[in-house]
């Protein structure tokens, strides 16, 4: 099953992106209006859709302007998720908010039944609850004066998944009818590269934010920035794949987040152990057990969603 192959880049390189985001955040930002760095994101993907509009061209015979119009409707959902994506991680850790995006095979079996007429069985709404349980474990078993924060940061994750989920079933929907993989793609870059710009125009105190941050870095903020930029190009390269391959979106994303709270579990035991500025995360028995607990119960689930 190739969309399975997909799969296993988009969790190793989304996972990793993950890390580089919660580094860039804390370490360059300082937690403070982390989303400006989408100003970057903006001209990347802009840049990258110009390329590739260069070498594949762009037809409207074969894309409809409707088709054209949903696509980058799309695209700017990628750019609008990522708005409550940053908040999470400016008030918790990585490995929190990617426990908090397990959520998102629930929402992708909901819309997809709604918006592709997919079914789904008794079964899969019992792993509805099971999934939906490792989030709140990690949630209840957090200090009473620190509940609230992680509450916020997994109603921002929340959001992030289902702005995100909206983006990629029209990506979807569009390619059921025909249109190209690449072509549809790059409209959704194109849409994305545009949305981060006007998101960061549009809010002073992010453009300035952003400029403060990289004139005090000296050009040292490129470089995360930059390995952001790939990692993300080749996760939505591979994820988006994955969707159209796989027999049900919500399979796609069920496999996915199989796999995912694993890597960025040991992930971040390892990066914190060879390379504490960069992992980062909170190493104490406790958590440890907590999160693994946690991965466990929400791998049990999507295991269950796929039966």
């Amino acid at each position: 099953m190739s969309w399975l192959l997909f799969v296993a880049i988009a969790v190793t390189f989304d996972s990793l992106r993950i890390f580089i985001d919660n580094y860039t955040s804390d370490v360059y930002f300082k937690g403070k209006y982390a989303v400006s760095q989408k100003l970057f994101f903006g001209y990347f993907f802009t840049i990258v859709a110009i390329i590739m509009f260069l070498i594949f061209g762009l037809n409207f015979s074969i894309v409809p302007v409707e088709a054209f119009i949903l696509l980058f409707i799309a695209g700017l959902c990628s750019s609008i998720a990522g708005i409550p994506y940053y908040r999470a991680l400016e008030i918790d850790d990585s490995t929190n908010v990617g426990i908090f995006i397990q959520l998102s095979p629930v929402l992708y079996l909901i819309f997809g039944w709604f918006l592709l007429g997919e079914t789904f069985s008794p079964m899969q709404l019992v792993a509805f609850f099971i999934v939906l349980s490792a989030p709140l474990l990690v949630v209840f078993t957090t200090r009473k004066n620190s509940r609230k924060i992680r509450f916020r940061a997994m109603l921002y994750a929340l959001t992030y998944v289902i702005i995100d989920i909206i983006g990629n079933i029209i990506f979807v929907k569009e390619s059921s009818l025909g249109i190209n993989f690449v072509n549809g793609l790059n409209i959704i870059f194109l849409g994305k590269g545009i949305g981060n710009l006007a998101i960061v125009y549009l809010v002073p105190k992010w453009r300035k934010r952003y400029s403060f941050v990289k004139k005090e870095s000296k050009g040292r903020l490129f470089r995360p920035l930059l390995a952001n930029g790939l990692t993300s190009l080749v996760k939505d390269f591979s994820y988006r794949g994955a969707l159209i391959a796989a027999p049900a979106v919500a399979l796609a994303s069920a496999a996915s987040d199989s796999f995912e709270p694993l890597v960025i579990f040991f992930m971040g035991i390892v990066l914190t152990l060879i390379w504490p500025k960069f992992g980062r995360e909170k190493l104490t028995k406790k958590t440890v057990l907590v999160h693994l607990l946690a991965t466990i119960i929400a791998v049990a689930g999507i295991i269950l969603m796929q039966i």
